[in-house]
């Protein structure tokens, strides 16, 4: 019991600097040692947003094409059916088969590229845009969005480039 009570110490006496710098040394292994998982953390989300974008983004276009294929969106005889721009996708477009005239829309709202880092463009410049006409290794943009890819060069967790996804 004496040994107990010898071990604690009197609450005027506080730390010696010693305690202090072990303390403060065992903090900072524990802070190293966290933050490259914080940082696979952050990583992986934003890897989770691009794959969830582009799936929108895409299946979005797919349904534009499968509209404009039924005749209800509107397509000249030498287009292919793919929207001219993005934003067509949100803004929506006149189904012609309606004696209305009601509007067809495919998104509610244009996701942001999540590795594109600059927020003063639009949704739609964030991503690179391929079209129907582009070959698939050499995407190029043309008169139409058949397909969307990330701007990003960085590399992702698969070791395949976001804007190869």
């Amino acid at each position: 019991m004496f040994f107990l009570l010898k071990t604690f110490r009197e609450p005027s006496q506080g730390f010696t600097l010693v305690e202090m710098m072990v303390v403060v040394a065992l903090l900072s292994i524990l802070a190293s040692a966290a933050m490259p998982f914080y940082q696979m953390t952050v990583k992986r989300e934003k890897e989770q947003e691009l794959r969830i974008a582009l799936r929108q983004i895409r299946t979005a276009i797919d349904l534009y094409k499968q509209a404009a294929d039924e005749g209800r969106v509107e397509k000249k005889a030498d287009e292919v059916g793919y929207p001219k721009r993005l934003e067509m996708l949100v803004e929506g477009v006149p189904n012609i088969k309606d004696p209305k005239k009601s509007m067809i829309y495919f998104m509610r709202k244009l996701p942001r590229d999540p590795m594109f880092d600059n927020p003063d463009i639009p949704n739609a410049d964030t991503w690179g845009k391929r079209s129907y006409e582009s070959p698939p290794d050499d995407p190029d943009e043309g008169d139409d969005v058949f397909d969307v890819y990330s701007r990003s060069n960085k590399v992702g967790l698969n070791g395949i480039p976001y804007n190869r996804w």
